[in-house]
C-alpha cells in the first residue's frame, strides 16, 4: 500500500468515525428531547402547590415522591391523594434525583442547576419546599432518609461505582442535624464494633441509613465482601454490627421491623436480592411475596405495607406488597420512586 492509498484509507476512517460520533450525539439529543415532551400515556401532571406536612389546605393523606414520567415535569417532586396513587399528579417545580420527606422536612439530592455534569448537591427543605440548606456532594446520589421527627437527614452517594450488585464500590454517607446545623460528613469516621470488639478495615463502606430516632439509626456496613446490618449511635459516633446479609434497611413506623434486600444463593449476579422483613426482637426474617430482585431501599406506607421501585417504562414504577409475607405484589403507581406518606 503506497502513501497515497494510506492517506485515502485514513481519511475514510476519520469520516466514518466522525459520522458515528455525530449520529450518537443526535440520537442522545433526540432522546433527551423526547424525555421532555408530554406523553400520551401515564398520569396527568399539572403544576401546583405541594406541601410536606398537613395543613388546612390538605384535607386527605397524600403521597409525595419523585415522578419519573417523561414530560415537562420529569424528575419533579409531585403529590397524589393516597387514595388514588395512579391518579393526576400535582407537580412542585422542584427536580430531584432522590427524594424523601418526614414530619415536614424534605431531602432532595439533585444535579446542581446550571453546573457541568457530575456536580450534585443535597437540599434540606422546609414544609413548603423552600431550601434551608445546600450541601455539595462528592459523588452521584443514591439514598436519602429523614428521621421521624424531621430533625436529622442522611444521604449516601457513590464515590466510585454505580451499582450495589457487587460490593466492589465506594460510597460516602453523611448525617446532618438540621437543628444545630452540624454535619457529620462521613460515617467511616465512626468506631465500628463487630463481634463485641473494635473493628478496623480500609475497605469499610456505609449506605442505606434509616433512623430509629434523632440519636440512633440502622444502616448497611460492607467490608471484606460481606454486608452487615449495624445500629448507630450519633452522639457516641459508634456503629455496632448486628447480623450479616442485610442491605438497605428501612424501619417500620412502629419501630419493630426492618424491610431490607437480602442476597440469596443461586440468583443471577446482576439480580441477587429478594425483599425480606426482619423482626428486631427475635432477629428472624421472612421473605415478602415479591419474587423479583429489587435494587432499592424500600419504604413503609404504613405498618402493614412495604413499597419499592422496579424498572418500568419511564425508569421506575412503584410497587407495594404486604409486610407479613402474604398476598401478592401490586403496582402502586407508574413512573414513581420512593413515595412518602404525608398526613
Amino acid at each position: 500500500m503506497n502513501t497515497r492509498t494510506r492517506i485515502v484509507v485514513l481519511l475514510v476512517a476519520v469520516l466514518v468515525l466522525s459520522g458515528v460520533a455525530v449520529g450518537s450525539v443526535l440520537r442522545a439529543a433526540d432522546q433527551a428531547s423526547r424525555k421532555d415532551q408530554q406523553q400520551s400515556t401515564g398520569p396527568r401532571v399539572t403544576a401546583g402547590h405541594v406541601a410536606l406536612a398537613g395543613a388546612a389546605s390538605v384535607r386527605q393523606p397524600r403521597l409525595v415522591f419523585r415522578s419519573t414520567l417523561w414530560g415537562p415535569h420529569r424528575d419533579e417532586v409531585v403529590s397524589v391523594p393516597a387514595s388514588d396513587p395512579s391518579g393526576p399528579r400535582t407537580a412542585s417545580g422542584l427536580r430531584c434525583l432522590r427524594f424523601y420527606t418526614a414530619a415536614g422536612t424534605g431531602s432532595c439530592l439533585r444535579a446542581v442547576p446550571g453546573a457541568m455534569a457530575g456536580h450534585y448537591e443535597a437540599l434540606v427543605l422546609d414544609s413548603r419546599l423552600r431550601a434551608r440548606r445546600h450541601v455539595p456532594l462528592v459523588g452521584s446520589p443514591t439514598r436519602t432518609r429523614v428521621s421521624p421527627s424531621g430533625r436529622m437527614v442522611a444521604w449516601t452517594v457513590f464515590v466510585s461505582g454505580e451499582s450495589y450488585t457487587g460490593l466492589n464500590f465506594s460510597t460516602r454517607t453523611s448525617i446532618l442535624d438540621t437543628r444545630t446545623g452540624k454535619l457529620q460528613p462521613n460515617l467511616e469516621n465512626y468506631q465500628v464494633i463487630k463481634d463485641g470488639r473494635p473493628y478496623r478495615s480500609p475497605d469499610i463502606n456505609f449506605w442505606g441509613v434509616t433512623f430509629a430516632d434523632d440519636g440512633h439509626f440502622y444502616a448497611t456496613l460492607a467490608t471484606r465482601g460481606t454486608a452487615y446490618l449495624v445500629r448507630g449511635d450519633i452522639a457516641k459516633r459508634t456503629v455496632t454490627a448486628l447480623r450479616s446479609n442485610v442491605e438497605c434497611p428501612s424501619l417500620s413506623p412502629d419501630g419493630t421491623r426492618l424491610a431490607f434486600k437480602k442476597r440469596l444463593p443461586g440468583l443471577p449476579a446482576d439480580a441477587p436480592w429478594r425483599l425480606h422483613v426482619l423482626d428486631l426482637r427475635s432477629m428472624r426474617d421472612h421473605p415478602l411475596a415479591e419474587r423479583r430482585s429489587a435494587d432499592d431501599q424500600a419504604v413503609w406506607l404504613d405498618d402493614h405495607t412495604v413499597a419499592y421501585a422496579l424498572p418500568g417504562d419511564f425508569e421506575t414504577d412503584a410497587w407495594a406488597v404486604p409486610a407479613d409475607g402474604t398476598g401478592h405484589p401490586r403496582r402502586l403507581m407508574p413512573a414513581a420512586q420512593a413515595p412518602s406518606a404525608v398526613r
